[in-house]
């Protein structure tokens, strides 16, 4: 689990034959074989590392279902060790875990903020609430407004600072986390489908229970 609270970028070293190499500093202070880096959002395994970098498989369904496919050498990248039980939990709750992507439509000013529209599609938009949080590119963010086609958040130049959103622009690709308490609530409140009801039903009944000496 991860709080959305960015503690590096870095920069990618390597990246193909399904591994990523990542250059970077703070998260490598304790850094372990096994240990989980959420690298733009995406919770990674590392699998090797060394003073000055980290790597970390990448499986196919991870490249299709993110903006990893769209790294070079050089691109920067949002970095954050998973939460510790002593962590202030200073963003929301963040798995980890991809939804999908979203494009960047525009960058307003709105006075010493900027205002960032994201387009995305309908089962993304089903869990953006106004006031609520969403995770982009690993960035805890709250929810400024929500359209038909898109949503936008509020970005405090501190944001783009620390981050990767400096160096992205209209058009950028960006990985999308909703709410995982919200993903739940929805999940709860669905009709039980009735196939699942169906087999869900047992096929221990008390007659063959008695047939069986029980």
């Amino acid at each position: 689990m991860f709080t959305g609270i960015v503690e590096e970028v870095g920069q990618v070293k390597a990246i193909g034959n399904g591994t990523l190499q990542i250059q970077a500093t703070k998260v490598l202070e304790d850094v372990k074989l096994g240990d989980s880096i959420a690298v733009n959002g995406i919770c990674l395994t590392v699998t090797g590392f060394n003073s000055h970098s980290f790597q970390a498989d990448v499986m196919p369904e991870t490249i299709k279902r993110t903006s990893l496919g769209e790294l070079k050498l050089g691109s920067p990248v949002n970095l954050e060790r998973a939460l510790t039980l002593s962590s202030r939990l200073g963003g929301h709750i963040v798995s980890g875990h991809i939804d999908g992507t979203g494009r960047i439509v525009s960058l307003k000013e709105d006075k010493n903020a900027i205002l960032m529209k994201i387009q995305t599609d309908g089962a993304i938009l089903r869990y953006i609430v106004e006031k609520g949080s969403v995770a982009l590119d690993g960035i805890s963010l709250t929810v400024a407004q929500v359209g038909t086609r898109d949503f936008t958040v509020s970005l405090i130049p501190h944001t783009r600072q620390v981050t990767n959103l400096s160096a992205k622009g209209e058009g950028s690709l960006i990985n999308i986390e909703n709410d995982v308490v919200g993903k739940y609530v929805a999940k709860l409140l669905q009709p039980a489908d009735e196939s699942v009801n169906v087999a869900a039903q047992s096929s221990i009944t008390m007659d063959f229970l008695k047939e069986n000496g029980f």
